[in-house]
């Protein structure tokens, strides 16, 4: 049965316990060792947990299947021969004659758009804001549906729609950005639909736009709640109707493509000032994901900044202290991960050996952007999410051992459990 499955695949018991494998999970995973009196259970194989998932602080698939009795799935991050790498579970139940459950499918599909280890090509981290973002990404990558990146600026939007595009059935197409900010009305026309010879001064030649590049591809608008007021009436057409005719021609052109876009700006503010059109709002905000900040991602910090200066020197020589890593976590980053480049970069400027300090590291914060304590846009959190984000991170600091949290944050181990619940 497991050999059916064109993706690695294990059958599990009510118990955790792993039963068989496909050939396909040995391709990628390796054999599993089973010890006599010692079986091997998932969550002791995929994770190094001495407790199933939902003891250890994540959520657990085969858990939720036998509360549903329906399949289940979830992203997780798994312990392979390369390492850590995200894997998208679907656990599938399989019901006895009565109608109980006996046994459980667990099918492990990698995610190849991000890692959870050093990497200068994908989007990197493990912390529980990114791997919400990832799912995310990786749920919709394989449909059609218009996407809406939402975040501040700097937070890898453009690595994103990039990431949609690559886990996409269009992957083998073209990627078109188009640069939204800063081009006037009659310029964003032209760059996007082109121009005939003739349709303006200085346009001497045809010229074919982006969307013609697009075709059959994703296209990206970056920063789209810059598009000027005009301009949103056209793009809406065309967005309903699949057609456009270039500037100063009468002949309509068919375009077909995926619609990625992104904004730093609150469209529905936009929209209430009469700045943004409601109906093109709604037509783009099919599926809205929402980048997390570097703040929010203070586990990740270490992974980010090791996969830049990687970027910034291919050769490798630079490398931070972990006095360095943890000054880092404390700042607040208003510019994010374009905000960290930058001060990496000037970091290895400054450096006298291939050892960045703190010494350095102080240095390249004076230039940095000011603390988020002396910024006009601070944003504070109603105290129930502030203690529910301190839990997640105190969890993911003891690595699911509740007893040693529930110490660390001075309450009773019941009294976590109570919290955790709510």
């Amino acid at each position: 049965m497991l050999e059916g499955f064109e993706h690695p695949a294990i059958l599990v018991s009510a118990d955790y316990q792993i039963l068989a494998t496909n050939s396909h999970y040995i391709d990628a995973f390796g054999e599993i060792e089973h010890q006599p009196g010692n079986p091997a259970r998932c969550y002791g194989v995929s994770h190094g947990y001495s407790v199933p998932c939902d003891q250890a602080g994540e959520s657990c698939p085969l858990s939720a299947c036998k509360s549903s009795g329906r399949k289940e799935r979830v992203l997780h991050i798994h312990n392979t021969p390369r390492g850590r790498e995200h894997v998208d579970v679907e656990m599938l139940p399989i019901k006895g004659r009565n109608g109980e459950l006996k046994y459980f499918v667990e099918l492990l599909k990698p995610v190849s758009i991000a890692s959870a280890e050093f990497s200068t090509q994908q989007m990197v981290g493990s912390s529980p804001r990114f791997n919400e973002m990832i799912n995310l990404i990786n749920l919709v990558a394989s449909r059609d549906s218009s996407v809406l990146l939402l975040g501040e600026s700097g937070t890898g939007k453009e690595l994103a729609a990039k990431a949609i595009h690559d886990a996409s059935d269009r992957r083998d197409k073209v990627l078109v950005t188009v640069e939204c900010a800063g081009l006037t009305e009659t310029l964003f026309e032209s760059e996007l639909f082109g121009h005939v010879k003739g349709a303006f001064t200085g346009a001497s030649q045809n010229k074919p736009g982006l969307l013609e590049s697009a075709d059959g591809g994703t296209l990206f608008l970056d920063e789209i709640g810059d598009v000027p007021l005009g301009m949103q009436v056209k793009l809406l057409r065309l967005l309903e109707t699949g057609t456009y005719r270039a500037v100063g021609s009468t002949q309509v052109k068919r375009a077909q493509f995926r619609l990625v876009c992104a904004t730093h700006k609150n469209l529905p503010e936009l929209v209430a000032k009469g700045e943004f059109r409601q109906d093109l709002y709604y037509r783009i905000n099919v599926f809205p994901i929402v980048l997390p900040a570097l703040r929010d991602r203070g586990d990740d910090l270490a992974l980010i900044a090791k996969s830049l200066l990687k970027k910034l020197d291919p050769e490798g020589n630079y490398r931070l202290t972990d006095s360095v890593v943890r000054r880092l976590r404390r700042h607040p980053f208003s510019g994010n991960i374009r905000e960290l480049r930058n001060i990496l970069e000037r970091a290895i400027i400054f450096a006298h050996s291939n050892v960045i300090d703190t010494s350095v590291i102080e240095r390249c914060l004076l230039d940095s952007v000011p603390a988020l304590e002396d910024s006009a846009e601070q944003k504070w959190l109603d105290l129930p999410s502030q203690e529910r984000e301190y839990l997640h991170k105190l969890l993911d600091h003891c690595r699911g051992d509740k007893d040693k949290a529930a110490q660390i944050a001075g309450i009773s181990v019941r009294s976590l459990y109570r919290k955790l619940e709510q």
